[in-house]
């Protein structure tokens, strides 16, 4: 993916963050070249503009190499191994880093022109820049928003190299970055136009947020008209009664089938908190039981995908005609192993995929088949689990992305990490669920019957 200039970049890169709904967002670019791309996002959220100013510190006999960075507020970072590779004294790096912090202060006077920088604690941090080649600015820019109180720091980027993107996903709570090419060697060979950007066009973007106010530049449709009713349903599963329920929002806009893990039940308090998100947002779920009370004592079903597949068809086979709305699924541990193969079926017609610590690996057979495009959300602290998600994600010819939640192990028990699967999921379903006609429901013609 290229861009045509940095305001065109800014308009795709909004479209994604806007999808994810930020919480009390305040968008920062990070000077010069993010500013226009983080204008552009400020005007689609309706959020306050400023910046985070982030100063590199470079070796002195070649200041294109960083051995550290420095951002306001007094934050530091500093490579040492950088720092001793290149022989630097304490006097050495003194004396950089007294004159890049001179020249930070001078930006930050010349951009913000008497005003107050906008507040961000208890707010959500929206980081933009217009690429990501090394990401040492970046990760001091996310210190320095948690510095400033922000409840929650998003990274957004256009283009990102991918070594330097993996790093920051430990950095920020969520990164948005439109294309991580394999073959990055500078962020300008992505853009036509990567002309420089002078402190005069990044101060004259800072006013005119600063006077436009913070009003969205359409209006925000609420997603859900009425509200949320729950049923408790028995659901016929090929004869089989499972215990479910089943919540529909007014104007629901489609419908997650839930598909539980070893050892759960539709009472998933994890589950049932992502659902509550997503009913908020719009959207129908149903959670039930994949196997009876029987079943569930015997650890050979508890691990048989292929039967907790079939019930999950099943499942879906006996809602459709109650509820004729586009189905996604969301699974976690072997629910998503089960979730997958269910979509892999040659006569699925499920839209979209989501796997919350899921063990896709034990799909391996059945993933190739797969359609439905498929987001897989795994811990940065449950290794065991993410190195098979990336070995599954290998065997996937669909659209599907792995996204690390840092900190995070197999629950996700973690301040915040739930927050982020349910955001991350609602933000994957309702992009796909967008794209398809809202008044054209399911049916037998649709999926070739």
């Amino acid at each position: 993916m290229s861009f045509s200039d940095r305001t065109a970049a800014g308009r795709l890169l909004a479209d994604e963050v806007a999808r994810l709904a930020p919480a009390r967002p305040v968008v920062v670019g990070l000077p010069r070249g993010g500013v226009p791309v983080a204008a552009e996002v400020a005007r689609v959220l309706g959020a306050p503009l400023d910046v985070i100013v982030v100063r590199k510190l470079g070796v002195p006999f070649q200041p294109e190499v960083a051995f550290g960075a420095i951002g306001e507020g007094g934050v530091r970072l500093i490579d040492q191994a950088t720092v001793r590779a290149a022989r630097l004294g304490d006097r050495d790096c003194a004396r950089v880093e007294k004159a890049q912090r001179a020249e930070l202060e001078r930006r930050l006077a010349r951009y913000r022109q008497g005003r107050e920088r906008v507040p961000l604690a208890g707010r959500t941090a929206v980081i933009v820049d217009d690429g990501i080649a090394t990401g040492s600015t970046a990760s001091v820019a996310c210190e320095v928003a948690r510095r400033q109180g922000a409840a929650r720091v998003l990274l957004a980027v256009p283009v990102a190299a991918p070594q330097a993107l993996e790093r920051l996903r430990h950095e920020a709570d969520a990164v948005v970055c439109l294309s991580a090419p394999a073959r990055f060697s500078a962020v300008g060979q992505w853009y036509e136009d990567f002309a420089q950007v002078g402190d005069e066009e990044v101060s004259a973007l800072l006013a005119a947020a600063a006077r436009a106010g913070t009003q969205p530049a359409e209006p925000v449709r609420d997603p859900g008209s009425g509200p949320a009713e729950t049923d408790d349903v028995i659901v016929d599963a090929g004869g089989t009664p499972l215990p479910g329920s089943l919540t529909v929002p007014g104007d629901a806009a489609g419908v997650v089938v839930f598909a539980h893990g070893s050892g759960s039940s539709r009472l998933s308090p994890r589950n049932r908190k992502v659902a509550e998100v997503l009913n908020r947002a719009g959207l129908a779920t149903l959670l039930f039981d994949l196997l009876t009370p029987a079943e569930a004592q015997d650890r050979t079903k508890v691990f048989d995908v292929p039967l907790l597949a079939l019930r999950l068809t099943q499942a879906t086979s006996w809602l459709r005609p109650r509820l004729p709305l586009h189905v996604c699924y969301f699974g976690a541990s072997t629910g998503a192993a089960a979730a997958l193969v269910a979509a892999a079926e040659p006569r699925s017609d499920i839209v979209a995929v989501v796997s919350r610590g899921g063990r896709p690996d034990l799909a391996l057979t059945r993933l190739e088949a797969v359609r439905a495009p498929t987001l897989l959300i795994v811990g940065g602290a449950d290794t065991q689990v993410l190195e098979a998600n990336r070995r599954a994600a290998a065997r996937l010819h669909c659209e599907h992305r792995i996204t690390v939640v840092a900190g995070a192990t197999h629950l996700f028990e973690e301040p915040g990490a739930l927050d982020a699967v349910a955001d991350t999921a609602l933000s994957w379903f309702s992009r796909h669920l967008a794209s398809l006609s809202p008044t054209t429901p399911w049916s037998d013609e649709r999926r070739g019957a």
